[in-house]
This record gives C-alpha cells, structure tokens and sequence, in this order.
C-alpha cells in the first residue's frame, strides 16, 4: 500500500519592514527619538538661536529679574555687587525648560560676601535657578580695573615701583595661610614690571574695602 504524501504548508512571504518617518529621522540628526519621546523636544532643543550670544535688551532682563529676586533683595538694596558674567544656557529634553532662551548670570555679593550663580528663564521672566555660596568665581573686567586704580593710588605702592614700570596683569588672589586678609575676603593680586619683562612687585588688593593689603616684592611673592 502506497504511503499518503503529506501536504508541506508554504511559508508565508516576508513582509517588507515600513520605511521610518524621514521627519523624525530629519527633526533628531538622523536618530529616531525613543518610542513615546516627542520629536519636537529634539527640534526646540536642536534650535541654534537659543545658542547665540545675550542681546544687551536680553542682559538687562536677567539682570532685572535676578535683582528683583527676594532671595538676593540684600544685594540689590545695598548695590554692592559686581556682575561676572553673564552668558546663554541651554538645557537638553526632558527638562521642563528645554527649548526656553535662558541666561546664565554670575555676580559676586560684597555685601554678604558670597558668590551668586542664577539661571534666568527670559521666557517666562523667572529665577529658575539660584545657588548662593562661599566661592569665588573669576575676576570681572570692572573687578581688575579697580584693583590697578587702587593700587596705583596706595603710597607704598607708588614708592616701590621703578621708573617704566606699570600693571602687568591682574588674577584673583585667595590667600595661601588663614593670617592673610585674602583667605576670607575678595581679593586680586596686581602684578607689575616692565613692558615686556620680569615682574617687580605685587600689589593684594581687598576688592570689599578697596585697599591694598600686601606689597610684596616679585622675587618674594
């Protein structure tokens, strides 16, 4: 008795895999943004505007809100501070203020003797972010400019300098021993010598009470 054949059932044919969106591909850089991710965080945050550079309208608008921060209202009230810096931030998906213009504002507090570091939604006219602390953030062009007029004005800095010499460079200072006035109070050490040749002598300046508070010839310092 002949075997019966038994019937092999076909495979059933591949199915072409459906191209991905050429939008979504185009709106993340050629990466297909995770499933559920909106492609529209990936597009505010791929905006190359929010990377340029703080009108000086946009400035002022940081510096006003920053100002009119209760948490700094001692600042603003005394008006004994000194912007550092101020520069754009950008921040990426998911945070709530990506796609935002932000401004990134450093000031030093003289009165309180602290550094201010604020992070400013010019969208939403908001201190988004403010960390108030002991550091000390770098010298602000008014900051160095100050600290050569005091040092050029202090007599005992005039008596030692030589003929041709003049301020070099300016860097903020921080005291290396707890005696120093410099250890716990802001301060820039102004460097002079010749045009072009070895320092000669290095003025501290106290950048709160704007006085000098070491001269120190430049083989010591």
């Amino acid at each position: 008795m002949a075997a019966s054949k038994t019937k092999v059932k076909a495979k059933p044919a591949k199915t072409k895999a459906k191209a991905k969106p050429a939008a979504a591909k185009k709106a993340t850089n050629g990466k297909v943004a995770p499933k559920g991710k909106r492609v529209a965080d990936d597009v505010a945050f791929a905006d190359p505007a929010l990377f340029d550079p703080l009108t000086p309208g946009e400035t002022a608008d940081a510096l006003r809100t920053l100002i009119e921060d209760r948490r700094v209202a001692s600042m603003a009230k005394v008006g004994r501070y000194r912007v550092i810096c101020t520069e754009p931030l950008v921040v990426k998906p998911p945070h709530w203020m990506a796609g935002h213009r932000l401004a990134r504002v450093v000031a030093y507090d003289y009165a309180a003797d602290r550094a201010v570091d604020a992070c400013v939604d010019l969208d939403a006219g908001v201190v988004a972010h403010l960390e108030l602390n002991k550091g000390q953030p770098m010298l602000s062009r008014d900051e160095e400019a100050i600290a050569i007029s005091v040092a050029l004005t202090d007599d005992r800095v005039r008596e030692k300098l030589e003929m041709g010499d003049a301020a070099q460079s300016v860097m903020h200072y921080w005291g290396r021993t707890a005696a120093e006035l410099a250890y716990t109070r802001r301060s820039a050490a102004v460097i002079f010598g010749r045009g072009g040749g070895h320092a000669s002598l290095i003025a501290v300046v106290d950048l709160i009470d704007q006085q000098v508070t070491q001269v120190v010839p430049a083989e010591l310092w």
